[in-house]
């Protein structure tokens, strides 16, 4: 099934396209208001710009808990394939566990996270939840649980599959890169953990930023 693409294109041929990997799960949510406000910087600044949904995901039909990662991967192999001209991959979280299939012109990262750490974090959240309901558990009975049934993990049932490929998932090298963080300094993206908050947010300062560091990046692999 093919799932929704947003897509923005400036007036003209693109420089190049920017294929937006989100993080994952309810990062996802959190992050999409300043990420389509970046594509907009980035299409006025003469790229093409494109967001799609993971399988499970936003507007998918796809029963999240029917997905494995490499459901994942492949869909973005596969949005990666209707690009046509120079290709730039922009990844967020664990949106850099995805990445690495498909060909492309360079790649940006910003505050890449490992799986097993995602894996934790989701599941914090669930034992954090279960004591505010007055139930017990820990990360040991979580893991037992998951390696047979689906696991409700921060408001997303993930299968045993998907639960055991986020734990051994490792981010990949790749070249062209350019691995940016939140912060001050070199290397860094001015802005907010938007992913740390309860609700979705907006900042529309770090959006720019982030088009701005994308554009730069893109002329040093020869993109202009």
């Amino acid at each position: 099934m093919a799932e929704h693409c947003f897509r923005i294109h400036p007036t003209g041929t693109p420089r190049a396209t920017i294929l937006i990997v989100p993080p994952l799960f309810e990062e996802a949510n959190r992050t999409r208001r300043t990420l389509v406000l970046a594509m907009r910087a980035l299409t006025a600044d003469g790229f093409a710009a494109l967001l799609p949904d993971l399988p499970g995901q936003n507007e998918s039909l796809v029963p999240l808990e029917k997905v494995e990662l490499a459901s994942w991967q492949n869909a973005l192999a596969e949005a990666a394939a209707t690009i046509d001209g120079p290709l730039i991959i922009a990844s967020l979280r664990g949106g850099a566990l995805i990445d690495h299939y498909p060909k492309a012109a360079a790649r940006w990262r910003l505050a890449p996270i490992g799986g097993a750490s995602l894996l934790r974090t989701l599941m914090r959240a669930r034992i954090a939840a279960d004591r505010e309901a007055g139930r017990t558990s820990s990360l040991d009975s979580l893991q037992a649980e998951a390696s047979t049934v689906p696991l409700l993990l921060a408001g997303n049932r993930l299968s045993p599959a998907m639960i055991a490929q986020l734990g051994s998932a490792e981010i990949q090298p790749v070249a062209p890169l350019r691995s940016v963080t939140l912060g001050s300094g070199a290397d860094v993206i001015a802005g907010t953990p938007l992913w740390l908050r309860a609700e979705p947010g907006e900042d529309a300062a770090m959006a720019k930023a982030i088009a701005a560091d994308i554009a730069a990046w893109s002329k040093t692999c020869g993109i202009s």
